[in-house]
Parts: C-alpha cells; structure tokens; sequence
C-alpha cells in the first residue's frame, strides 16, 4: 500500500491531499487533532489553519510514515519529529490511529483474497501474492491482474498500491519499490542485469545498515558488485549461511514458498518516554509505565486468544544503544501480574546505570489459548512486591 496510514488519514481529510504530512507522536481518537471549537465541522471541512504543524512538536516522539510531498524534504519513516520538523517545519503532524488503520488493512486484504487466494500476509500494509492459478493472471506478464487488483482495492477503500510482479518474493518485493505510488513492474529473469544489479545493496530486503557498512568498507556498493563475488569469498567474509544467502539473493534467486499461517510469533507493547527517565529518581514512574505495559500486552494476548511462556524487556538507552532480555517460564500465561512478574526478573538481569529512552514489554513462544494443555492464573503480586522486581533502591 502507498504511504498507508498516511493515505488514510487522506481519506479522513482530504483537505490535506498534496501536503506534507506526517504521522506519528502518539495514539489519539478521531478528533484530537482538532483545534477546539472545529468540532461541528465535517472532517474534511476543517480550516488547514486548524491542524497542528511539525514546527511546533515537541517531545521524543518518531515518524511512522509521512506522505510523498513530506518525503521530498527528506522525511521518512522512524525519523525523529524534531529532526524532521527542521527539515520540513510546514508539514502537518497527525497522531496514528491504528484501530482505524486495522479496519482498511482488513479490508484491501479481503478485496485482494477474493480475486487470488493464495496470500501472505506481511503485516499491515504489504502482501504477497502467487497467482500462478489465478484464470487469466499470467495475461501481459501480470499486468492485467495488477491492474485489476489496484482498482479493485481503490474501489473498496479509496486507497491506491503498488504492485512488483516477479517469479519469486525477492524480486517481487523489490520491484514492488520501482514505481511507487499506484505503480506496476514487472521483473523477469532476464531483467536481472538491468534492473536489479545497478541497485544499491540495501534494495536487497535482509541486508540491513550493518552488513550493508561491512560490503561498503570492502569496495562493494550494488548488487551487481556483490553478484560478482564467488560463493566462498562470501561466506570467509560473513559466514557460512549468511554468505551463501547473500549469493543467491545478488542473483535474483529465492525458492522460499508463501507462508500461509498468519500466526504471530510475538506479542509487544513499547513507549518512548518524553524525556530519558533514571531507573533510581524516576522508580516510581518507570513502575507505573511498566505495569501499564505489561497490562496492554495481558489485553492484546486475551484479545487475540493466546498464551506465552517467555516474557522479554526491551530497553533504550540515551545514547540510543539498546539491549533485550528474555526470561522463559515453565508454562504458558496471558494475564497481567504474572507477565509483570516473569519481565521483572529480565529486567533484573539488564543493566540499569544509563538513563531510560524507551521501555518495552514482549511475550513470545505463543499458542492459542485453545491447545494450551495447563493453564492457571497466578494470583496479583502485592504492588511492593512487583515493585522490588523492578528498578533498584537507592
């Protein structure tokens, strides 16, 4: 999908079509965006006046995504706000709404799986789709069925997509970057050399900014560069299994199959503190913010009908290092005092000396709460209790 939570956010008000626009800063119901007095209005008739500007954010906050006009300023997505208010200080800041965002992934998912089946799910705004079956999908290389999946997604939701058709995932996903927005590429084996290798090696989904430094500190910048490369130079500089993916995803190859369970395989919930936080002087907020957490992971594992059995912290630090700590528990849990309890004891094995950026809790290991073969609840932790667990005393 194009610029998703941005172009929903369109559809709410579409008086900020073709502006720079922002999201992100926090979680907010349809209205609080809405200067005080602009309550009567219909959304899409608020004065521009009325909406909050980038230049006059601030907090801790990041970018989730930003619309096209934003991004010419050289706005993107996890970019500090105050970073990018000095880049773009006239764009439009909106807070996410994510049961809003739900609701049209939802939908565009259901428009897809009524014309191809067969769909993987890649989170909120991203699909892959094998249409090999499809009737009449292999018509002008895929274009007739891209063609028909767009408009039939922007019919149902008013939103646009683009489409990378390939014969593998790899490729797919990248062509899928070419023509953005409501754009089609298609590319075949034989396009290799001409589209695929110019490209910067980071256009290769799995080589992150590490590896990424490492092939640029080695003269490689793009993926003709690193499909140069013989087999076991690859694997003496990154490993055995590291170099050997490297060296078939240069050449355009990746047999894996479309994953058809949607299971999750963890459930999370951070926050980044609008100032760095001392595990010692702000003991009392950090708790309070942790139990909250914990709370809001309890609720989304009971929600989704899930249990878990190993229970992970994550920090950030003010230098933006960061660390996790995981702690597995002999049986699976989904309520709120004894995810608190089993974090607690993570958080005890990580280091607490730095001040505190961002703080987040994850339960992992899940299954369904209906094939859970024992399951009890732990009875509250008294409140001194959970607090002894985590941050120390003076």
């Amino acid at each position: 999908m194009d610029a998703f939570y941005a172009s929903v956010e369109l559809l709410r008000y579409p008086q900020l079509k073709g502006l720079p626009v922002v999201i992100g800063g926090g979680r907010r119901a349809v209205d609080a965006a809405i200067a005080p007095g602009q309550e009567a209005l219909p959304l899409g008739e608020i004065p521009l006046s009325q909406f909050p500007l980038l230049k006059d954010y601030t907090g801790r906050g990041v970018i989730t995504t930003a619309t096209y006009a934003a991004r010419q300023f050289g706005v993107g997505s996890a970019m500090g706000l105050m970073k990018a208010a000095k880049l773009c200080p006239q764009a439009i800041i909106l807070p996410v709404d994510f049961p809003e965002y739900g609701k049209y992934s939802r939908l565009f998912k259901s428009v897809i799986t009524e014309i191809a089946p067969v769909m993987q799910d890649r989170g909120v705004d991203e699909v892959y789709i094998d249409f090999t079956e499809v009737p009449g999908g292999q018509r002008e290389g895929g274009r007739v069925l891209a063609r028909l999946i767009q408009k039939a997604i922007f019919d149902a939701t008013g939103l646009t997509c683009s489409v990378g058709v390939a014969p593998n995932k790899l490729l797919a996903k990248m062509a899928s970057e070419f023509n953005k927005p409501n754009g089609i590429s298609v590319v075949l084996e034989q396009d290799l050399e001409t589209l695929i290798w110019p490209l910067a090696c980071r256009k290769i989904n799995g080589i992150g900014p590490k590896a990424d430094e490492k092939l640029q500190a080695l003269g490689i910048k793009t993926i003709g560069e690193l499909a140069a490369k013989e087999l076991h130079w690859l694997v003496e500089h990154f490993g055995r299994a590291t170099g050997a993916w490297m060296f078939e995803a240069s050449h355009g190859r990746d047999d894996r199959e479309l994953s058809l369970d949607s299971e999750p395989v963890s459930i999370s919930r951070e926050t980044t503190f609008e100032r760095d936080l001392h595990a010692v002087r702000d003991k009392a907020e950090l708790s309070a913010v942790f139990t909250r957490l914990c709370e809001q992971v309890a609720s989304d594992l009971q929600r989704k009908g899930y249990l878990g059995k190993t229970i992970g912290i994550k920090l950030r630090y003010d230098d933006f290092k960061g660390v996790t700590r995981d702690q597995t528990i002999d049986r699976y849990i989904a309520d709120a005092a004894s995810i608190r309890r089993a974090a607690g004891q993570a958080l005890k094995r990580a280091p607490l000396t730095q001040r505190l950026r961002l703080l987040g809790v994850r339960v992992g290991a899940l299954i369904k709460e209906d094939d859970a073969k024992r399951y009890s609840d732990n009875k509250e932790t008294p409140h001194h209790e959970q607090d002894a667990l985590l941050f120390p005393d003076d």
